[in-house]
This record gives C-alpha cells, sequence and structure tokens, in this order.
C-alpha cells in the first residue's frame, strides 16, 4: 500500500474500533464486502454480516456474500428484509430507498442488538440517497463515510485484500432501481432483470456495466459501452426473443446512464 492507502486504512480500523460490536449490512456489491472484510480481520470481536435475499437483491450479490463467508469464516445471517411486505416499497415512489432501507434496519435491529454499519461512501453523499435518512432515523453509521473514504478507495483498499475480482465490479445497484418511478415493484419483473442481465453478461462479460430498465413504454438495455456494429444485431434479436417470451416488449439499445429510471418530480 502506498502511504494515502496505509493512511486511509489506518482510519477505518481506528473507526471500525470504536463502534464494536458490529453487525455490518453485507448486500454483495464491492463496497460492503470490503468493509465486512477489513472489520472481520482486524477487530478483536468479529462482526456479525447479515445479507438480506429479497427478489431485489441480485442473485449474483447473494452467491458472492456467501462465497466470501465461506473463505473467511464470517458469522453470516441471511433475513428477509420483509420491504415487500410494505405498500409503500411497492408503489415504488421517488422516495422508495428509504421505505427498503427502513424495512431492512429494523429487520436487522431484531435480530441484535449491536451496532448497524453499512458500506456507504463519500461519493454517496453527492447524490440523492432517501435511504441514508432510513438509516439516520435507526443509528446506523457509516464508516467508509467517517473514516473519509471514496469509492475509488474502497476499490483500492479491496486490491490491497486481495479481493481484485471484487474491486473491479460495476456498481450494482438493488433491482428495484431498474423500475420506473410509479411503476409498482413486482417480484416477477425483478426476477426478469435479473435473468436478463445475467444473460447478456454471458455475452459482453461479467465486468459489463448492464442495466435493464422497465419503462411504461417497455424494456430498455443500457449498456456502458455500446456494440460494435456486428455485435448488435445479435444483441438486439436476443433481447427481442428474451422479451417476447417472458412477456415483455423490447424496445432498445442505448448509452448507460446512471438512475435513468428514476424521475424525482413524478407526481405519485
Amino acid at each position: 500500500m502506498n502511504g494515502e492507502l496505509l493512511a486511509a486504512e489506518k482510519r477505518l480500523r481506528e473507526i471500525l474500533a470504536g463502534y464494536f460490536p458490529l453487525a455490518i449490512a453485507v448486500s454483495g456489491g464491492v463496497d460492503s464486502l470490503t468493509l465486512a472484510t477489513v472489520a472481520h480481520r482486524t477487530l478483536p470481536l468479529a462482526p456479525l454480516m447479515i445479507h438480506a435475499v429479497s427478489p431485489a437483491v441480485p442473485a449474483a450479490a447473494t452467491a458472492r456474500v456467501r462465497e466470501m463467508s465461506e473463505r473467511e469464516g464470517w458469522d453470516l445471517r441471511e433475513i428477509s428484509a420483509g420491504e415487500f411486505a410494505d405498500p409503500d416499497y411497492r408503489a415504488n415512489p421517488y422516495n422508495r430507498c428509504y421505505f427498503c432501507k427502513s424495512n431492512l434496519y429494523r429487520s436487522i435491529g431484531a435480530i441484535t442488538t449491536r451496532r448497524i454499519a453499512s458500506g456507504a461512501n463519500l461519493d454517496d453523499l453527492s447524490d440523492y440517497r432517501p435511504g441514508l435518512k432510513a438509516a439516520s432515523e435507526q443509528n446506523v453509521v457509516h464508516p467508509f463515510v467517517d473514516a473519509g473514504i471514496d469509492k475509488t478507495t474502497i476499490r483500492q483498499i479491496a486490491r490491497a485484500h486481495q479481493l481484485q475480482h471484487y474491486a473491479e465490479l460495476p456498481a450494482q445497484p438493488c433491482l428495484a432501481s431498474r423500475v420506473e418511478t410509479g411503476l409498482p415493484i413486482r417480484a416477477g419483473d425483478l426476477n426478469f432483470i435479473d435473468d436478463f442481465e445475467c444473460e447478456l453478461k454471458r455475452t459482453l462479460g461479467e465486468l459489463s456495466t448492464v442495466r435493464v430498465r422497465i419503462r411504461n413504454s417497455g424494456v430498455y438495455i443500457e449498456l456502458g459501452e455500446l456494440p460494435d456494429q456486428e455485435t448488435e444485431p445479435i444483441l438486439k434479436e436476443k433481447a427481442r426473443h428474451f422479451c417476447q417470451k417472458a412477456g415483455y416488449q423490447f424496445i432498445a439499445i442505448t448509452s448507460y446512464r446512471q438512475g435513468s429510471a428514476f424521475i424525482r418530480n413524478k407526481a405519485i
């Protein structure tokens, strides 16, 4: 590690030591996996790892958490956050994440009295994150934020801890974020999105940025890198076939745009 990275991890370890005993919400992305790894390897009392299994969580994310748990010897508890029982969540308003995280943190709090920690980082503070309000209401701590650590630094820490593969993972928000604001969140739609994104990544590569968006008008595919002239018709034919088989209408392939299914000012 270079000097700056050593200093950042030292701050993180000091922050973690001040908060333990901890329960860490591990979603399966690079942020929470890195936080869980550092905490488990450095704290005198191993943290409790909590992973919510839900239609909104990609199957690959759950598989990563289980693989890391087995490799590292985590004390892992899998729970249902119960968000699908919440009509406010299912209605998919602009602040859907608030209801999602409220249910998650309440469910964690029901099984442990430990302080709950999330993998939120400095970059998250510059975006609209209603889930952070839910975290604040339930006294959830954010060690990366407290240590002044952003996403780039998290990836560097992950590499330093031999998590190179996870360090390269693209951002992977919950599957509900693919559904246009105001359209109801349904488990079947999320299963379709997850299956379709996995199918596309088998063609494009696991580390590709892929979003399958469900909008009022139909299904859109957003890609971090648009296909060349040879690959594009193959992808379009695959998309038409996959959508038709599942009862959806395929519309187009476009460039990835963060949060493009999110409509902030839509009246709901």
